[in-house]
């Protein structure tokens, strides 16, 4: 027989009697999650917050279930409690806040609504003022909480100074980082703070190559073109080389070298030579001359050159003027980089950054993919002559002293470390600074040389005219994380203490340190420690003791992880990710891969990558973007050794055990991510960085791009949330006292107040982009130009180049 509702259970509708008890179970579901997960988290040695909180959810959840009022009473006492606690775990920090109370303090604001007819079903006075007072309350907690999502927080400059007049920067764009110090900085100040408002397209061109990347292992549009006189020069994914009109995009010529290679396939810049310029010769003593070249007469081909690696490893010279190959260069045009290498199949080698014209030497290094096999093709440097392709010199990291070319029947030295970013060139010194990679497994360093140990992630400093060592910077300490240098260096003035300006360097790493080098001796110029690190436990690894840290400049998202730095959409998916943080071995910054889960954070996609720095010489400023994921790491012992995986570096976002050949192990690595696929740390997850070399410290620093275009599950976000995400590519800073930057995961060009941070404009994208924006200026007008492809981990993909410029004045 049912049981008949009382008297007071009538003043409560049927359909609320019915739906609290409902509400009630969930609360309970809710708080058993937090009881059994705060208590496997305490087992770990982390908070006891979870497991209370899932004690007063419960109690909360049989209250309602009971249709009482108690229930709100108990709430309120544990979101009162989680406020508390939040301020005093993580302080006034926005979004870590917001994931520890927005969820809490929007189901209180719920349940406060409902206080009135509890009561009445409990014959008390309903306290309507009270509970509607309360939840007044909570909506602006909760309003502030909403608005808060929209704001970007970071550090931002005090107010904008003027910018620094100067004439560095007004030449063409002939480099792949403009210059070839690899500044990125355009000194045209037609475009500036004041006027960026009015920034409208200008032409747009389509290539013709779409890149698809499924795995982001795939194709890839990354470049940044070159400018020289009236004439763009792009480079599409698959290696089309195409000659555009700067001013019009109007295409003048195209060659095209089809390839069978499906894997890594990008080209991210060109590399020009005019030989009709006069030899720059270097000015410090002691330097070796700029090797004279055969130049070609007046009516010749070829006198102004474009050279690309193609991703199959040729190297290929081109007529600026047609597209032709010039056939005095290499075999009518073209270069076999493979010669030399013993067995070196495309993807296993391969090209990814420019070639590098230094004086007349054109100097190329290679991709050997990483973590396929003890047994692969070397990592030497090689420079030829600009004009007839001769070899002139070769580096070989496992035969440094030996410069020529192997003998019939022999190779370079195989798996050595090799050069696969952007080099740059000091014509005063006639020098080519180099960042190195490590050898062929980054995982496991048992049987690697000296020579792997002396030369791998390193700088390397060579004579551009002989390939004779100058120095040699190391940044990591027998590597075991792909901690390679992953970026041009950029020549800079640095300011001293006493005034004094000195020559010198400054290269980004993965571990989001920058390291100032002396150009002339490889020294470092501001603090750099040795930081004892712990080793693990692989059998006859010979761990370093310690490793290079660069306190004496800025660390940029390089802090050391802990519990409260863990982060969630909301409380549920946080306490997943402290679990998942408790359940991991982590040291630190050089936490050793081993047969458990090892934490390395930042992970081996940075930090810091490719897309290198942005040097305003004027303001002795320079801009840095990073990307802030974490990657854990397993090595798996293996019975059998297993073949070699195809070189698909999408292994870094999980691919199952893969081999290491020829070791004793096969790796899993994953990105450190919640269920839902966000990073388990706190945000930002990307940020854009000044940093005054003047005080070597952080001017300002903004996250970079929103959630808008992100993807969860396939559905598409929309939400313009500026919360910071990973970003690939690298900046372009102005006269103009701006700093552009697009590659970011929503589909957006970028432009911020150099001086303060502040985002002063945007322009939605077809697609997102993965390139970095470049400047120039033809007939007194200024373009900002920016390849757009795709960005990364998104399906949209495109063939765009796009040119911005301001309104023609009449």
């Amino acid at each position: 027989m049912s049981k008949q509702p009382t008297d007071s259970d009538k003043q409560i509708p049927k359909a609320v009697r019915i739906g609290l008890p409902l509400i009630g179970v969930v609360g309970l579901l809710l708080g058993l999650y937090f009881l059994i997960g705060g208590g496997m988290l305490i087992a770990r040695g982390g908070s006891w917050y979870y497991l209370l909180a899932g004690l007063a959810l419960c109690a909360t959840g049989v209250q309602l279930a009971r249709r009482r009022s108690a229930s709100v009473a108990i709430y309120l006492v544990f979101l009162i409690a989680t406020a508390l606690w939040a301020i005093w775990e993580v302080g006034f920090d926005f979004w870590q806040l917001n994931t520890r109370i927005f969820m809490f303090s929007m189901i209180g604001m719920l349940l406060a609504l409902i206080v009135p007819v509890l009561r009445k079903g409990e014959g008390k006075t309903p306290a309507c003022g009270k509970a509607f007072g309360i939840a007044a309350v909570l909506a602006v907690v909760n309003a502030g909480f909403v608005y808060g999502m929209f704001v970007p927080h970071g550090k931002f400059g005090a107010e904008s100074s003027p910018p620094v007049a100067g004439t560095a920067g007004t030449g063409d764009w002939t480099a792949y980082g403009h210059s070839a110090g690899g500044d990125r900085f355009a000194g045209f100040a037609q475009i500036n703070r004041d006027n960026v408002k009015n920034l409208q397209v200008a032409w747009t061109f389509h290539t013709g190559d779409t890149p698809l990347s499924p795995d982001g292992g795939g194709s890839e549009d990354q470049e940044t073109p070159l400018q020289v006189g009236k004439t763009l020069f792009l480079c599409s994914p698959h290696n089309t080389v195409i000659a555009v009109d700067a001013a019009s995009g109007a295409e003048k010529w195209r060659h095209a070298f089809p390839t069978q290679t499906t894997v890594w396939v990008r080209c991210r810049g060109l590399a020009y030579f005019d030989a009709a310029q006069p030899l720059v010769q270097p000015t410090v003593a002691g330097s070796t001359p700029v090797s004279a070249i055969a130049a070609p007469g007046d009516s010749a081909a070829c006198r102004r050159r474009i050279y690309m690696n193609t991703i199959d490893a040729k190297l290929v010279a081109l007529d600026a003027d047609n597209g032709k190959l010039c056939d005095d260069f290499g075999d009518h045009g073209i270069i076999d980089l493979k010669a030399g290498l013993g067995k070196a199949k495309s993807p296993l080698y391969q090209l990814t950054s420019a070639p590098t014209v230094a004086g007349t030497t054109l100097v190329v290094g290679g991709r050997v993919a990483d973590n396929v096999s003890l047994d692969m093709p070397g990592g030497v440097i090689r420079g030829f002559d600009v004009m007839t392709g001769k070899m002139k010199w070769a580096f070989d990291p496992g035969s440094p002293q030996d410069h020529a070319a192997p003998t019939t029947g022999k190779s370079f030295t195989r798996s050595t470390p090799n050069v696969w970013a952007p080099m740059t060139y000091d014509a005063t010194s006639n020098t080519v600074y180099m960042p190195v990679g490590n050898a062929a497994i980054d995982l496991w360093g048992v049987k690697r040389t000296a020579l792997d140990e002396k030369y791998g992630a390193s700088i390397l400093a060579l004579d551009a005219s002989t390939g004779a060592e100058k120095w040699h910077f190391q940044t990591v300490h027998h590597d075991l994380w792909d901690y390679d240098v992953p970026m041009q260096p950029t020549l800079i003035d640095f300011p001293m203490d006493d005034g004094k300006k000195v020559p010198a360097l400054i290269v980004g790493t993965k571990m989001g340190q920058l390291f100032v080098l002396d150009r002339l001796t490889g020294k470092p110029l501001t603090k750099v420690i040795e930081q004892p690190v712990k080793p693990a436990t692989i059998p006859n690894e010979p761990y370093s003791k310690t490793q290079p840290l660069s306190v004496g400049m800025p660390q940029i998202g390089a802090e050391v992880l802990k519990d409260a730095d863990m982060w969630g959409v909301t409380p549920i998916d946080q306490l997943m990710c402290r679990i998942s943080f408790r359940g991991m071995r982590y040291d630190g910054l050089f936490t050793a891969p081993d047969t458990d889960y090892a934490l390395s954070f930042p992970g081996s996609l940075g930090g810091m990558n490719w897309g290198g720095l942005s040097y305003d010489p004027n303001a002795g400023m320079i801009y840095v973007n990073d990307m802030r994921l974490g990657l854990w790491v397993h090595l798996v012992k293996e019975k059998q050794r297993g073949g070699p995986s195809d070189g698909n570096e999408a292994v870094n976002a999980g691919m199952g055990a893969v081999p290491l050949g020829g070791t004793p192990y096969s790796v899993t690595k994953d990105r450190f991510f919640s269920p839902l696929g966000i990073p388990c740390q706190k945000p930002p997850f990307g940020s854009l960085t000044a940093i005054d070399l003047k005080t070597r410290s952080i001017a300002w620093q903004v996250p970079l791009g929103t959630v808008k275009d992100t993807r969860l599950y396939g559905v598409q976000m929309h939400m313009p949330t500026p919360i910071g995400m990973p970003t690939i590519g690298g900046s372009l800073t102005t006269g103009g006292g701006l700093v552009f930057f697009a590659a970011t995961q929503d589909y957006y060009l970028r432009a911020f107040d150099s001086s303060t941070g502040k985002e002063v404009w945007k322009a939605r994208l077809p697609v997102g982009s993965q390139g970095t924006p470049m400047s120039y200026t033809i007939d007194g007008k200024q373009y900002i130009v920016i390849s757009a492809g795709g960005a990364r981990q998104s399906p949209d993909r495109g063939d765009y180049v796009i040119a911005y410029a301001l309104p023609q004045t009449h």
